[in-house]
């Protein structure tokens, strides 16, 4: 059933993490990612953080609700967008290391859902009211980058001095989340806002045909940086269950 509240999200997002530890399912590193997103975000209610707390929250169970569906839709063989399918296929490759992973997941998340969370709580005559607060939430989100890259240190401490000697940490990570996501993510939110019916459908389509398109860049590489992440992969430690309890923060 859709979370309600953001403390249905939370105890939703755990009953994921636990699933995923039991079966030693890499699906499980997003999630951990976005419990610590969403503790983050209840935490700051009520704090003077956001301008509209329950707008706030309002769009965090929206947002949230998103993926939770798209999770147990795969996991049923339910149709999905193309962009969270890209995501959860590819847990099925041995190959990938956990920070694309996690790529692929905040690309489909940030990219398709926020954008289609924004405009469902907002009018063409509000929606620019929401701006601020979207724009916090997008910031949560990017600035876990650089601590996941810390987490993952733990599960293999050479991680990111490789990254740095490829010279593509920022490019690869930060610039993703950062650039493209805000500015993207909110764009995409003033041409749905307002719209129904076929020509929703057809917008949202068409994103997600555009945000599908873009994992590629988050699987396919040069030479320089697939021989990186090749070792990286054999270097990182311990089971999936492992590398999901390293990226649990809270």
């Amino acid at each position: 059933m859709s979370a309600q509240t953001i403390t249905e999200v939370i105890q939703q997002l755990e009953d994921v993490i636990t699933e995923t530890k039991k079966e030693e399912n890499p699906l499980g590193y997003f999630a951990a990612l976005y419990h610590n997103v969403t503790v983050t975000v209840k935490d700051k209610l009520n704090t003077g953080y956001f301008d509209d707390d329950k707008r706030m929250e309002r769009l965090d169970v929206l947002f949230a609700n998103r993926y939770l569906k798209a999770y147990h839709d795969y996991k049923k063989g339910n149709p999905i967008t193309q962009s969270w399918l890209n995501a959860f296929t590819a847990a099925k490759n041995k190959n990938f290391i956990v920070l694309q992973h996690l790529l692929l997941g905040m690309n489909a998340h940030i990219n398709l859902d926020l954008g289609i969370a924004a405009a469902e709580i907002s009018t063409k005559e509000n929606i620019s009211n929401l701006e601020g607060d979207f724009n916090k939430i997008n910031e949560l989100l990017s600035s876990l980058v650089v601590e996941i890259q810390e987490d993952l240190s733990t599960i293999w401490p050479t991680l990111l001095k490789l990254l740095k000697l490829a010279k593509k940490a920022d490019d690869f990570a930060i610039d993703f989340s950062m650039k493209l996501a805000r500015n993207g993510a909110w764009k995409f939110a003033n041409i749905l806002v307002g719209k129904k019916g076929t020509v929703k459908d057809d917008i949202i389509k068409e994103r997600d045909q555009e945000i599908a398109a873009f994992s590629k860049k988050i699987t396919r590489y040069g030479v320089l940086l697939k021989v990186v992440f090749f070792i990286i992969r054999i270097g990182e430690r311990g089971k999936n269950s492992n590398k999901i309890k390293a990226l649990e923060r809270v």
